[in-house]
């Protein structure tokens, strides 16, 4: 009875967050081609470890969502949470939160620290593989390598740093734990 409730509480969550629309341009076996066009971020640059750098980043545009901005104005939480990974193998790790589709930059106060910076990204042709489970460094890496493999197989060309995107809580037991792998693309 526990685990029905549990799955109930998971779905409704699910459904009051908002997530990025996207064009599904392709599907693969084992990924999607997606086009998520033009996104508004409110992002901050980390330069640690994957881990610290996601947790930092996420504190700081917490604060921005959570009213630490100059109109002191509460803004929706959406998932995911997306943690850039450079594509020269830095530390550097840009954490980014979608912004809710109801904004834009004109709506958008500032936001109070100045480590965080809110602005238009072209997300653009993405591909995206899907995992369950602790989006820990090392089992990102171990998709990352899955999905740039089936990428070469299919001769697609990466144009752009990798993206880890987290969709749940901390709360989430991983089961029911959603995450991306996305890819910047060309498509042929």
């Amino acid at each position: 009875m526990y685990m029905m409730y549990a799955i109930i509480f998971f779905a409704l969550t699910l459904q009051s967050i908002e997530t990025p629309k996207y064009k599904l341009l392709q599907k693969y076996e084992d990924f999607e081609i997606r086009d998520y066009g033009t996104l508004i971020t409110a992002y901050t640059i980390v330069n640690e470890d994957f881990r610290t750098s996601t947790y930092t980043g996420f504190s700081r545009v917490a604060n921005y969502i959570f009213g630490g901005n100059s109109k002191e104005m509460k803004i929706a939480m959406t998932a995911p949470v997306i943690t850039q990974i450079s594509e020269d193998n830095s530390k550097a790790h840009i954490i980014h939160f979608v912004m809710p589709s109801k904004h834009n930059l004109d709506t958008l106060p500032n936001p109070n620290l100045q480590n965080v910076n809110v602005h238009k990204e072209s997300l653009g042709v993405v591909a995206a593989f899907k995992f369950g489970g602790w989006a820990t460094e090392k089992r990102s890496k171990k998709f990352i390598n899955i999905l740039m493999q089936k990428l070469g197989e299919n001769n697609i060309e990466i144009v752009g740093d990798i993206r880890v995107a987290q969709y749940d809580g901390p709360t989430t037991i991983p089961p029911f734990r959603k995450n991306e792998i996305l890819i910047p693309v060309k498509m042929n």
